[in-house]
């Protein structure tokens, strides 16, 4: 009997040994010796144990999103496995074998975990249980069609039978099929159940390890004293006091400002408190958030350039009945992730270590690499769970992840330093989504129809001034853009155009990306155009509908399960909203109240979901459910300003965020498909804002063209 701990030590040996390719099938090949003698099939994706564990590595980071779960579930359908034996495992770092097919790098974000993963793991499933059913036949002198699987059962008619365990040695001497054979999805029975429990255990009885919980013997606390103001850099600095604190143990200075190092972090915390820094703020923002929106405001009278330009604008507006205009503002917004930000690196002659919820693997090992002047091969990545990202933990210049290398390599010794962000420092040092301003214009014919539409952004772009700038195509970020040049609605008369502003304010993706702010803009608009033509806003949009009929059907779906078309006795006021982000369709309805203050409360959200084939039901419910809150914070009360070039809400004092009282029940539908799946960890996000504004726009008539929209009617 090969224990786990045994099994887990040798399948380390042996993972690129024998490797399916990333389209499957591959190349036949056979298993290393040391794996066959460990009693282990495997193939880049799949380990059995002798004791009839069945490991799945997982490829994609798990930060709550239910990766665990969906892709070992995918793995175990194929391979008719039980799932009491599925053990979901972090992949290591290794494009070759786990690039994200979308990305061409090992990485995760875009809510493409299940989308770029699904025939690959099927097939990579399928492939498993072929040799395992190769096996038995050869074991047992019989045809292989006469061999069935179930519940990780082999079995033959004989009365033959055999665990995968005990199949496990003699099916690491099969050859690899070249081609292989998948499920009938009407014979799926973990995919679309809603039995099938996750993969991600520990996180609610606290033994699942995040990076905090990493301690490793001679391990040092750091945290980073970082510029008061965005631009910003250290002077000189005086470091005698901080010395001076107990448990101190070093400090250096980094890119990014001075770290100090002790033994545990209160102390490196008060040793930070006692340094003396003179910044240099010469090159330092001093401009403030909303002195930027007027300048935004300004840069919207320019045409920009053109992200999309079809039909004839002038001509359709010459044409309208009718003509609409809005503008909209969006604020910054952090992450505000409930684990900050943290790194366990450790530099050693052999190369470097590190222990982190990563979500950028080959990035983030590539420029680990290039700062220390190794090897990519010589930088190992231990993936842990982490408290949500919602895009910071995909940093696009691995931020905090070399700022624990270099006060490593500064540090000069071999010691594993734990870096760790206080909630100041994730909130104070930036990487939050854009802020953006919005000009929309549209022209109605006599019918109420959208025959014109010009919709004008202006914004930061991520992109720019990083690596990724090369996807910046004839000057426009498509992630500025996104939501806004696919619509669901047919409009001959169709323009899209960018004006792209420089800030100092570090900017990144943040959950939904650019549809965090186009839905909103596009969907409350659309309500006001209803309202122009004398429409109810449900009718409106199915009237102005394009040819995709998976529109229309999770608009029907909602609209239904909603009562959107009920006689109204409750008191409580609808707003309706649609939006395709990641490739799935979703459609809210926000149900309000107002007590006699004034004040109004989300107490009902309704949400169709037409995501494809449901992998794990529950986890798609969930993740609309936290997607909905999530965009709720913004939605009504959360936003970051700046002042003179720094933060004003430095915590969750004056960064408020949605409190459990003020959840919405929420009600989840999912339209049955059978296309093939698509993300659900961002696109629960983006229609909850619009659909509150619209029933708010319902009740009193008035636009509101800011963010956050408030808690008052």
């Amino acid at each position: 009997m090969v224990s786990r701990r045994r099994f887990l030590k040798t399948s380390a040996t042996f993972g690129a040994g024998f490797t399916l390719s990333m389209t499957l099938p591959a190349a036949a090949s056979k298993l290393a010796s040391g794996a066959a003698e460990a009693k282990t099939v495997a193939n880049a994706f799949v380990r059995i144990s002798s004791d009839n564990l069945v490991s799945i590595m997982i490829k994609h980071i798990e930060f709550g999103q239910g990766t665990f779960t969906g892709l070992a579930t995918i793995v175990a359908e194929e391979m008719d496995a039980d799932w009491d034996q599925i053990v979901a495992e972090a992949a290591p770092a290794n494009k070759e074998l786990y690039s994200n097919l979308l990305f061409g790098a090992q990485g995760t974000g875009g809510s493409t975990a299940i989308a770029n993963s699904y025939t690959q793991m099927r097939e990579a499933g399928a492939s498993a249980r072929a040799m395992l059913v190769a096996a038995a036949a050869q074991q047992w002198g019989v045809p292989v069609a006469e061999i069935t699987v179930s519940k990780g059962l082999i079995s033959h008619a004989s009365g033959r039978y055999a665990s995968f365990g005990e199949m496990a040695g003699a099916a690491a001497e099969q050859e690899v099929p070249k081609t292989v054979v998948l499920k009938d999805p009407a014979n799926f029975t973990l995919i679309g159940a809603e039995t099938v429990s996750r993969k991600d255990l520990g996180k609610t009885d606290g033994t699942a390890i995040y990076t905090q919980d990493i301690k490793l013997p001679g391990m040092l606390t750091a945290v980073v004293a970082h510029a008061p103001r965005f631009g910003a850099k250290v002077k000189s600095y005086n470091d005698i006091n901080a010395r001076a604190v107990k448990g101190v143990v070093n400090v250096v200075q980094i890119d990014s400002g001075v770290a100090v190092l002790a033994d545990t972090f209160w102390n490196a915390k008060k040793g930070r408190d006692a340094l003396q820094i003179d910044w240099d703020t010469s090159v330092a923002m001093s401009e403030s958030s909303e002195e930027q929106m007027q300048r935004f405001r300004q840069t919207a009278q320019q045409p920009g350039l053109p992200a999309v330009a079809e039909g004839d604008i002038a001509k359709g507006f010459e044409n309208a009945a009718q003509i609409i205009e809005a503008e909209y503002e969006f604020p910054y917004v952090a992450h505000a992730t409930m684990e900050p930000m943290n790194c366990v690196a450790q530099i050693t002659d052999a190369g470097a270590e590190a222990w982190y919820g990563c979500q950028s693997t080959t990035s983030d090992q590539y420029a680990i690499a290039s700062t220390l002047k190794v090897a990519p091969e010589k930088v190992k990545i231990n993936t842990l769970f982490a408290g949500g990202s919602f895009g910071r933990r995909a940093s696009k210049n691995s931020d905090y992840v070399l700022e624990a290398v270099q006060i490593a390599k500064a540090n000069k010794s071999d010691a594993p330093v734990k870096l760790v962000w206080t909630r100041e420092d994730d909130t104070n040092s930036g990487y939050f989504r854009p802020m953006y301003f919005h000009k929309m214009k549209a022209g109605l014919d006599s019918g109420g129809k959208i025959i014109a539409w010009h919709h004008q952004i202006v914004g930061q772009s991520i992109m720019a001034n990083s690596a990724l700038s090369m996807f910046i195509k004839n000057g426009i970020d498509g992630t500025s853009v996104e939501g806004a040049t696919e619509l669901p609605y047919h409009i001959a008369n169709f323009a899209v155009n960018l004006n792209t502003v420089e800030s100092q304010v570090p900017v990144l993706w943040w959950r939904s990306v650019g549809s965090t702010h186009t839905a909103h803009a596009v969907e409350n608009f659309m309500d006001q155009l209803a309202a122009a033509a004398d429409t109810d806003p449900l009718a409106f949009r199915l009237a102005n509908l394009g040819d995709d009929t998976r529109y229309r059907g999770v608009l029907d779906l909602v609209a239904e399960k909603a009562g959107w078309n009920a006689k109204n006795t409750s008191g409580r006021l609808k707003g309706l909203a649609l939006h395709k982000s990641f490739g799935s369709y979703v459609a809210q309805v926000a149900d309000l109240s107002v007590d006699k203050n004034g004040n109004y409360k989300v107490d009902r959200v309704v949400c169709a979901v037409d995501c494809g084939v449901a992998i794990n039901p529950d986890v798609i419910r969930a993740q609309m459910e936290g997607g909905i809150g999530y965009g709720l914070s913004p939605a009504l009360m959360t936003e970051i300003t700046i002042e003179n070039g720094a933060v004003v809400e430095s915590n969750f004092d004056k960064q408020q965020v949605l409190r459990i009282a003020d959840m919405p029940e929420i009600e989840v539908h999912i339209v049955p498909s059978a296309e093939a799946p698509t993300g659900v960890g961002e696109p629960g996000t983006p229609v909850i804002g619009p659909a509150v504004a619209n029933a708010l726009f319902a009740m009193t008539g008035k636009p509101r063209p800011t963010l956050p929209l408030g808690v008052k009617v």
